[in-house]
């Protein structure tokens, strides 16, 4: 085929992500070199009177980074079509905000496209206004390139002048036409104006090394990979027919097989290299620890979201309080088992946690014992009262080596651990008792009687041990809630907030009734679960609905059942009491297909966890998906975007399945519970629970899913946000920006500025839902 280019189009692809940083840039950047800066504006008809808007506005975008001012940057434009005209020298406005309200009042004039004309006119008469040659001149030209004369004879003249020149496509540039304007290299020197921001700041970090050497403190010119494409009209061969040609002999014709084309418009993609100025974001630093999120306020401040149990200082450090009132007893398995390796990762975790936890002048009720053959109580409870004498203790601790009699320590510790003398003589010690099994040996004696003996005597028992520890000390505890499983030695001191929630538990059971949750439940219901076992998975998600106050206010539940396809049983905003929810569940079917996994969760991030579907800005988004391991696959791709949004995954897998596959999924051990039957599932409801609660209660971004509509970009601010948008209007740019002479309701406004209060953000998230119907 052959191919005719009629048509370019050139689109530089610019991430979201990057939005912010590009933004910060451009009000930290200043040039204030001595620089003459004469824009060049096409106001041709090919352009347009709506593109040449935009040449506007990349301009104007441009004079924020410029220090305009008599002795400094000094800018002056030049309109052209059929032929030039000067729209104002470099000599006419002294400051940034004249040469900007100028460039706004400038007017299209239409014609034909002479950028030959107009660069021989600056041959012949220079920068209009400008200053001596000792200046820096700098040439801006704004066009889409489609010359009906031949500008390479003039454009090489100009360059030769020393002349800078840039070249900004807009509208549907000529690519090839664009490059031979700019001076080299092309890729520092050729922009889109349609990304204003990103060819603004490209524009400046080009400038920013030769010329503009002020760049601000800690931001860099930084060299990214980007694409150009370009739509070509090409002429393609789509087949043959029969035509009928001439003979040399006479009354005769001849049979031939003549080709036809047809047009056709191709994508085709130019990998380049963009160029952009970064300022360091305040959070680049990670200043936030111990998981916290950081949130920028402005280019210099920000602030830290904390994790329960942490928040003792600005930067997230462990709060320096247990918070709740327990004789506290740590069980210590000090046998060969555990070896002397384990037994004193286990010494630095109690060490660790008392530093933590309980203030230095803070009265301690706590005790610590160990055991292997026989169970000693080196600190009893109460002996110490204060964290560094107890410290000492705990240093003191030696390892003995015997066999792991934890079934006997448990029943000693029942009947001698928590002797304690009467705080008057009529008056008896009455706060809850807590037993902390510190284990990584099976035990070689019976647990399960010690357990409930010391249950029996109303002594709260909490299990901490490693992965392959997790079904005896659920035994011992009863309830796999009460335990604690840790998969290395740094996860074991990552779960001191926790320990601390469960120790604080006692008397008073974690829950998140009143807490604010959007909840989505994905049910695999493929013919791999089978009918039986998906009544199961419907029955564990009905009885965990029970858990959950359901309203507009609280918490929202959303429903998804998935085979090969996903389909949405009842969206977030659907059900509005507990009652509608449970009869809805009831009549939800068994699908019988395939599974796929990513496609529910791809399924949730579209069509479930979005305002337009029930989503509530500012409340925390819970996903749990229950399989059976099967379809997994390709989930990892969506469940990490669902994270990057804010949505916790929580993946729970029923039966034998691949452990790597559903870890990618659930991003982390904590928030994969693999059960061995369907049976069981109603055993680890009360983990599951505790889990999603503990989301429910962590800190909230309130841009994450992004509340605004329609590409618009959320901005954070001290317990608010707001949305920047992009040709639309309204709290979360919902409404097209109506052009013309047609009225604009005054209650909307093009960036709104939304104050975090949970109730209101629910009643805009509804107001919204309604509009869109």
């Amino acid at each position: 085929p052959t191919a005719l280019l009629a048509l370019g189009i050139q689109q530089i692809h610019v991430g979201q992500e990057m939005i912010g940083k590009i933004s910060a840039a451009g009000q930290l950047m200043q040039c204030s070199a001595s620089l003459d800066v004469l824009f060049l504006l096409d106001g041709s008809y090919s352009i347009g009177r709506g593109s040449f808007e935009r040449s506007k506005h990349f301009a104007g975008k441009l004079c924020d980074a410029l220090d305009i001012h008599p002795d400094r940057v000094r800018v002056g434009m030049i309109q052209f079509s059929s032929t030039p005209h000067l729209e104002f020298p470099l000599d006419s406005y002294l400051t940034k905000q004249e040469v900007k309200e100028r460039i706004k009042r400038t007017v299209f004039r239409g014609g034909s496209t002479e950028i030959g004309q107009a660069l021989k006119y600056i041959l012949h008469k220079g920068f209009p206004g400008g200053r001596n040659s000792s200046v820096r001149e700098v040439l801006i030209i704004i066009s889409d390139g489609k010359s009906q004369g031949s500008t390479a004879m003039p454009a090489r003249q100009v360059k030769e002048r020393h002349i800078t020149v840039f070249a900004v496509g807009i509208k549907f540039p000529r690519w090839e036409e664009l490059q031979v304007l700019a001076s080299e290299p092309p890729e520092r020197h050729l922009l889109f104006a349609g990304h204003a921001e990103d060819a603004a700041n490209g524009l400046y970090s080009t400038l920013s090394d030769p010329v503009c050497t002020a760049t601000a403190p800690g931001c860099k010119v930084q060299s990214h990979p980007c694409e150009r494409r370009t739509l070509e009209t090409v002429k393609e061969l789509a087949g043959s027919y029969v035509c009928w040609k001439g003979s040399k002999q006479p009354n005769a014709v001849q049979a031939s097989l003549c080709p036809f084309t047809r047009w056709k418009r191709v994508l085709i993609k130019h990998p380049s290299r963009c160029f952009r100025t970064v300022c360091p974001d305040p959070c680049d630093s990670q200043p936030c620890q111990n998981g916290g999120t950081c949130v920028p306020e402005g280019l210099d401040r920000y602030h830290c979201l904390c994790l329960l149990g942490y928040g003792g200082d600005i930067h997230c450090a462990a709060k320096l309080s247990l918070e709740c009132d327990v004789n506290l007893l740590f069980l210590m398995d000090s046998s060969a088992g555990v070896t002397l390796e384990g037994f004193l990762r286990f010494k630095a975790f109690l060490k660790r946690f008392l530093q933590a936890m309980v203030g230095q002048d803070s009265p301690v009720s706590m005790g610590v014992a160990q055991y292997d053959d026989s169970v000693k109580v080196p600190i009893e409870l109460g002996r110490h009262k204060d964290a560094l004498s107890l410290m000492r203790s705990i240093d003191a601790l030696n390892f003995s080596g015997g066999r792991t009699l934890t079934g006997r320590a448990l029943q000693y510790i029942a009947q001698h651990g928590f002797r304690s003398s009467p705080v008057f003589l009529d008056v008896q010690d009455d706060l809850p008792r807590v037993v902390v099994l510190l284990t990584d040996s099976k035990s070689q004696d019976s647990v399960a009687e010690a357990a409930e003996y010391a249950k029996d005597q109303n002594i709260f028992l909490i299990g901490i041990g490693s992965s392959f520890m997790r079904a005896e000390l659920t035994t011992v505890t009863g309830n796999p809630q009460q335990t604690i499983v840790y998969s290395d030695p740094q996860d074991l001191f990552n779960r001191m907030p926790e320990l601390q929630r469960k120790i604080c538990s006692v008397g008073n059971p974690e829950g998140c009734q009143a807490q604010s949750l959007d909840l989505a439940f994905a049910v695999d219901a493929s013919s791999g679960v089978g009918l039986e076992n998906f009544l199961r998975l419907r029955h564990f998600v009905r009885s965990s609905c029970l858990h959950f106050i359901i309203n507009r206010d609280v918490t929202q539940i959303a429903l998804v059942t998935y085979g090969s396809k996903a389909h949405t049983v009842f969206a977030l905003d659907t059900h509005t009491s507990s009652s509608a929810v449970l009869q809805a569940i009831e009549q939800v079917p068994f699908l019988g297909d395939s599974a796929s996994a990513g496609s529910a969760l791809l399924h949730v991030h579209s069509d479930v966890m979005t305002v337009q579907k029930g989503a509530r800005p500012g409340v925390n988004k819970v996903v749990v998906l229950l399989t059976n391991g099967g379809g997994t696959q390709g989930a990892a791709a969506p469940a990490q975007q669902l994270r990057h949004n804010g949505i916790l995954v929580f993946v729970v897998v029923v039966g034998d399945a691949d452990r790597d596959t559903l870890l990618r999924v659930a991003g982390s051990p904590s928030y994969l519970v693999h059960i061995s039957s369907y049976e069981d599932l109603q055993y680890y409801q009360g983990l599951i629970i505790e889990r999603i609660c503990e989301e429910a209660r962590s800190p909230v971004n309130l841009c994450k899913p992004n509340p605004c509509m329609n590409q618009g970009v959320c901005i954070l601010g001290p317990g608010s946000y707001r949305c920047q948008c992009h040709g639309w209007e309204g709290p979360h740019c919902e409404s097209r920006v109506l052009r013309g002479d047609s009225p604009r309701s005054p209650a909307l406004l093009p960036r709104s500025h939304v104050q975090w209060s949970p109730r209101g953000l629910q009643h805009l998230s509804r107001t919204l839902q309604h509009s869109k119907r």
